[in-house]
């Protein structure tokens, strides 16, 4: 009788020893599987972040270069008519605000700081607001300045060569460097040099404006030498053209930003059981 109860509860203690490591090895597989599944949100998280990082450096070295530079086109043609230094304003805040929210968010995913994730999720809010109103801003003010370069091209071929304005050199030398690059001559075509009082003789056109490689502002070359076709219609395919690719990035971006707001938000919640889990 003896044999068969201390048989009996031997069997019993076997069960209870089986269930204990099933259990144990339950709560490994859900310790384990949790582990996973942090590391996976890390992976995606700090791949984004990195890409984020990576553009904010080009916004920011970008638009610096743009505002900085004296001798490109966009800044020698906008000195009164302010738009295109806001636009590279803009590039700049937005670059250096991309950088500081990656290095935030760096930290909150790596140290799973929950209140800098908040604040992460926050600021790339923010930065989805911004892009929305930059994206509306390229758009709203296309007119505005195509209208400016136009006047300023206008001003610029008048007073083209002036020997009164030394000053005017910069603006002289970017427009010689725009008709040579997109082999284009005056607004329209070559014949808007006629208003142009400071060539030596009616004939003459911009040496930029020809196959010439002379350094000075005016040329006397045959028609066949001269480009014929005016900058206005080359300026405008290269501005519509590039303000929809940078809407385009923009939306890209808009739509990276949702999917990293979700990521973390997800990442949020995700630690925040596992907390409550653990304890």
């Amino acid at each position: 009788m003896f044999k068969c109860f201390g048989k009996g509860f031997n069997k019993k203690r076997h069960v209870a020893s089986v269930a204990q490591v099933e259990k144990h090895q339950h709560l490994e597989r859900k310790r384990m599987s949790r582990k996973n599944k942090t590391l996976i949100f890390k992976y995606f998280l700090n791949l984004i972040n990195g890409a984020f990082l990576v553009l904010g450096l080009l916004l920011m070295g970008f638009g610096a270069w743009l505002l900085l530079d004296r001798n490109n086109f966009f800044t020698a043609l906008d000195e009164d008519n302010h738009s295109i230094v806001y636009v590279f304003q803009i590039l700049i805040g937005t670059g250096s605000a991309i950088v500081l929210l990656c290095l935030l968010g760096y930290l909150g995913i790596h140290n799973e700081i929950r209140w800098l994730l908040l604040l992460y999720t926050a600021l790339l809010m923010w930065a989805f607001g911004v892009q929305v109103v930059f994206s509306a801003f390229i758009i709203i003010k296309k007119k505005e300045v195509h209208q400016a370069w136009h006047d300023k091209i206008d001003l610029i071929i008048s007073e083209y060569g002036s020997k009164d304005m030394p000053e005017d050199i910069p603006k002289w030398t970017v427009l010689n460097v725009l008709q040579k690059t997109l082999q284009c001559c005056g607004q329209y075509n070559y014949t808007d040099w006629i208003k142009n009082k400071n060539k030596e003789n009616s004939e003459q056109v911009p040496c930029s404006c020809t196959n010439s490689t002379l350094r000075k502002w005016f040329c006397d070359e045959p028609l066949n030498s001269t480009y014929l076709e005016g900058c206005e219609n080359k300026i405008n395919t290269w501005y519509s053209d590039n303000a929809l690719t940078l809407i385009g990035i923009n939306f890209g971006l808009l739509a990276s930003e949702v999917l990293q707001i979700l990521l973390t938000v997800s990442f949020f919640r995700h630690i925040k059981n596992r907390i409550y889990t653990e304890v």
